[in-house]
């Protein structure tokens, strides 16, 4: 069984969403902008900084195709 919050809030949010965002938002838009500014994101200049080199995997740390390394290990 569900509780009740779990069906009523998204509904809402999605009523929400769909019907009221676009008439409410260009009101309150100036006042969220000045209360929340913008900020630029500052690139560091050490470019390895948060870069881990893993062997066999990719970008995403994700096992790559293909060979694996040769483990040294006695085959029975």
């Amino acid at each position: 069984m569900v509780c009740i919050p779990c069906i009523v809030i998204p509904v809402l949010l999605w009523i929400y969403k769909k019907f009221l965002e676009p008439y409410i938002y260009p009101l309150i838009s100036p006042f969220v902008s000045r209360i929340w500014p913008r900020k630029a994101v500052q690139e560091s200049n050490d470019k390895n900084q948060g870069k881990i080199h893993y062997k066999g995997t990719d970008i995403n740390g994700l096992p790559t195709k293909g060979p694996a390394e040769i483990s040294d290990k006695k085959k029975d």
